[in-house]
């Protein structure tokens, strides 16, 4: 799987500035190895992984093909993806992907539980395949950053951010998170993750932001209590969840930008 250099810009700044935060947090699905801390030394794993994952995948579709969804136990799918240690090496790196699989884990798995044309349970099958090994790519990526000591190793203990801007990055790490929880159709725990970002993280900025831009407070506020949580509850689909969240992140990136220059005078004063 090879990246555009937009993409890899993407996946870069990504690792950059938000795998620090990430990485701190304990997988959903149990105690994290230590591979995920030496990544270049199980790429080879983990791409014999993710070519197994796809025949596991595509053997279920080809048994759904040949004798129908009665015959076919989906829930399979899941066992076979959170077997593999390749999950907790993308969970912990690269978020976004790794809800991206999910979405394709559940887009296959729903086609042949409602019975689908085996077309279009191909057709997602197609698009879980593509996810698996864009994550590889990204994995592979984030083992070269990893080598030269530019992210931080993965820690089992949450670390609390300790200045404003460090916790606009823990926010947005939070959110992807959530779409992440909502793929894998964890909705109360996305929508807990949701509420507890809010009262744990953003309310702690929420008077030295008021002061620079009282609108954007208020946009956020919005977002975190209704519009995110709304898109989770109605089950409006990973797409409409994200496209929430990706709002939300150009409003934190304006935050951000607000937080770092009010420090940075704050500073110049003393």
């Amino acid at each position: 799987m090879t990246f555009s250099g937009s993409t890899r810009c993407k996946i870069a700044l990504v690792l950059a500035l938000s795998i620090g935060s990430f990485s701190s947090q304990v997988s959903a699905n149990g105690a994290i190895g230590d591979h995920v801390n030496n990544l270049h030394a199980h790429l080879g794993e983990y791409s014999e992984e993710v070519q197994w994952l796809e025949d596991k995948f595509g053997a279920v579709v080809d048994a759904y093909e040949k004798q129908g969804k009665d015959k076919v136990d989906t829930d399979v799918m899941i066992e076979y993806w959170e077997e593999v240690d390749f999950h907790s090496a993308i969970e912990t790196q690269y978020v976004p992907v790794y809800a991206t699989i999910w979405q394709g884990i559940y887009g296959v798995k729903t086609a042949i539980d409602s019975g689908a044309a085996t077309a279009a349970v191909r057709a997602e099958e197609a698009k879980l395949v593509h996810a698996l090994w864009q994550g590889l790519g990204a994995v592979k990526l984030a083992s070269q950053y990893q080598k030269k000591g530019l992210i931080d190793q993965v820690q089992t203990t949450e670390a609390e951010p300790t200045t404003p801007t460090e916790v606009i990055d823990d926010i947005k790490v939070r959110l992807d998170r959530v779409v992440a929880k909502y793929a894998e159709q964890l909705f109360e725990v996305a929508t807990t993750l949701v509420f507890d970002t809010y009262l744990q993280r953003f309310e702690g900025i929420e008077g030295a932001l008021i002061e620079l831009d009282a609108p954007l407070v208020e946009d956020l506020e919005k977002d975190f209590n209704v519009s995110l949580p709304q898109a989770i509850e109605q089950d409006k689909g990973v797409d409409a969840v994200r496209e929430v969240v990706n709002a939300m992140q150009v409003k934190l990136d304006k935050a951000y930008a607000l937080l770092a220059e009010a420090e940075k005078k704050r500073k110049s004063v003393f």
